[in-house]
């Protein structure tokens, strides 16, 4: 059960990174950090792409669980789901610790060799 949790989370990170490395997504993220909610047509208007290209990109954000839009009468406001950036930065950190680790080694061994 440990190996699929480890697989659902390296999945988890693939699609948040994917969703991150547009950078109209990035400014989605921005303007919803900054808005707290807002609907496709308020979002893009404060950027150079139409609404229906806001839309497809909020829902690959969704699909990455770094947003979720929901239903207020006629419109879908969208907000930022924080989680999901939360656990790609733990990941994150602990693969830096990894390599920080790797070079201390390299640094100890090389500095026992002089």
């Amino acid at each position: 059960m440990r190996e699929e949790q480890a697989e659902g989370a390296a999945e988890d990170v693939d699609s948040v990174l994917g969703a991150l490395a547009d950078p109209t997504r990035r400014q989605l993220l921005d303007l919803l950090a900054e808005q707290g909610t807002a609907t496709a047509t308020t979002l893009a208007e404060r950027l150079p792409v139409s609404r229906q290209a806001v839309v497809k990109h909020l829902a690959v954000l969704d699909a990455a669980g770094l947003v979720s839009g929901g239903r207020v009468g006629r419109e879908v406001r969208y907000a930022l789901r924080p989680a999901a950036l939360d656990a790609t930065a733990r990941w994150m950190a602990a693969l830096a610790a990894d390599w920080d680790r790797r070079l201390a080694n390299i640094k100890r061994v090389a500095e026992a060799g002089e």
